[in-house]
């Protein structure tokens, strides 16, 4: 697929039209936004992929997460709903502790996001009790809470100069889909069965990528 993106329009126009856009390489060659920014767009003083990340999310009022190989991504809020849908197997967060499906540790950090959201990762991991003298594992417990379709990022807050001008890295700031997207959401969300949606995932790759071999289409969606 050949298609670049040189701007954060570029970039938002590519998410609308994929639904589904990955930030690094993955199982399906040449569906990534590492693979078509020109190469002087990437650490520079100008502003670039990086710092897109958060006017995107709030441009388009898409996702954006770890949601395909531990891997960062943007997803709209079309194709939001199957992901979730599909990553949770049908269950509601509660639902899945209660069947033993996911760990005390998870349901503690995602009942600590709940409480704070939107909160940033600086605050949710002090808030959880993770840090030098405390729990372990937090990078781990919020990628997996995310892979499974519970947890997104909704922006990126910048540290400000005096003009009021963002610099350094910014910090991931955390939401529920239930919270970011609201009814749209959570009024849809289960609506099809996984497998439905699933489906409807894999046909939507396939369309975009017809070469692109089935198991690697597969190995993308299931993580």
């Amino acid at each position: 697929m050949d298609f670049l993106i040189d701007s954060q329009q570029a970039l938002e126009d590519a998410v609308e039209r994929f639904g589904i856009l990955p930030f690094f390489r993955n199982s399906i060659p040449g569906f990534s936004i590492a693979e078509h920014v020109p190469p002087e767009l990437w650490f520079t003083d100008q502003p670039g992929p990086w710092e897109w990340k958060g006017p995107v999310i709030r441009g388009i009022a898409c996702a954006y997460g770890k949601f395909f190989e531990k891997k960062a991504a943007y997803v709209s809020k079309e194709w939001f709903r199957d992901l979730a849908n599909f990553r949770r197997d049908g269950y509601d967060f509660d639902a899945r502790f209660d069947d033993g499906l996911a760990s005390y540790q998870d349901k503690q950090l995602y009942e600590r996001l709940l409480a704070l959201e939107p909160v940033t990762s600086t605050r949710l991991k002090r808030e959880a009790g993770y840090g030098r003298d405390g729990r372990k594992g937090f990078d781990t417990v919020l990628t997996r809470l995310m892979m499974e379709g519970y947890v997104l990022i909704s922006d990126f807050v910048y540290q400000q100069d005096s003009r009021g001008r963002p610099y350094g890295w910014g910090v991931a700031e955390y939401q529920t889909p239930e919270r970011f997207f609201g009814s749209a959401f959570s009024g849809a969300v289960y609506e099809r069965s996984p497998q439905e949606s699933y489906t409807r995932l894999r046909e939507h790759l396939q369309s975009l990528f017809p070469e692109a071999e089935e198991k690697a289409i597969s190995r993308f969606l299931r993580g």
